[in-house]
């Protein structure tokens, strides 16, 4: 429990960094001009006073001002758009720490966590790899045991893992180009290809491994390597 309150506020952390550099990133420079002079369409200024004129008489009236700045709101419209960016790149990253922060394993050596986004095969691969790690590999029984458990406890069905046979049929290999020597997992029957299209691979809340096709979309689960102190 202490490992995992550890953990917790470590991420906690990691959140608050990236706030912080998101917002450092959005660029919060808006031009100092006074907003009437930012984009105001013809804004007219005060005429000079009228020259005082002798007791009784009216004075000279004064001129007409001069004209205002000219309205400059297309920059000022490229700065909002930056902005509208910029918040959703925040948005994206936060969701990411969170989903990190409410659900996660880990052994002596990977986190793993699920991303609860429904991905095909090859935006799970990106998806993964971007954030500096990749599709789950379990190599052995304790890892398997460990993602499956996982997966039944968050209440899901099926995810896909880092297994496929895309670069050669019918043999089926780990997203880090190992191949499946020393351990597998397949379900009853499987891998089954009648027609040659099931070419990637979902984990059952069982733990049981079986073929898909890649463009399917469903949730899927990172690894990334521990950091050795």
């Amino acid at each position: 429990m202490n490992g995992f309150a550890s953990l917790l506020r470590r991420n906690q952390f990691i959140l608050l960094v990236l706030f912080l550099l998101q917002i450092q990133s959005l660029g919060l420079d808006i031009d100092s001009r006074p907003t009437a002079e930012v984009c105001a369409t013809h804004t007219i200024s005060p005429g000079p006073k009228g020259d005082k004129g002798e007791k009784g008489l009216l004075g000279i009236p004064g001129e007409k001002g001069k004209a205002g700045t000219v309205c400059d709101c297309g920059r000022y419209r490229k700065f909002v758009g930056q902005l509208d960016i910029s918040i959703a790149r925040l948005k994206t990253s936060m969701k990411f720490v969170k989903n990190v922060i409410a659900g996660i394993r880990e052994t002596e050596e990977k986190f793993y966590y699920i991303v609860q986004e429904e991905k095909n095969y090859r935006e799970s691969l990106t998806h993964c790899r971007i954030r500096g790690g990749m599709l789950a590999m379990p190599k052995d029984e304790a890892a398997n045991t460990l993602i499956a458990d996982y997966v039944a406890k968050s209440g899901f069905f099926r995810v896909f893992i880092g297994v496929n046979d895309l670069e050669r049929e019918g043999q089926y290999m780990f997203t880090d180009n190992t191949p499946l020597q020393n351990y597998s997992n397949w379900n009853e029957g499987e891998p089954s290809d009648p027609y040659g299209h099931e070419d990637c691979v979902e984990m059952l809340s069982s733990g049981r491994w079986n073929d898909t096709e890649c463009h399917l979309t469903m949730y899927f689960v990172c690894e990334f390597i521990k950091k050795k102190k």
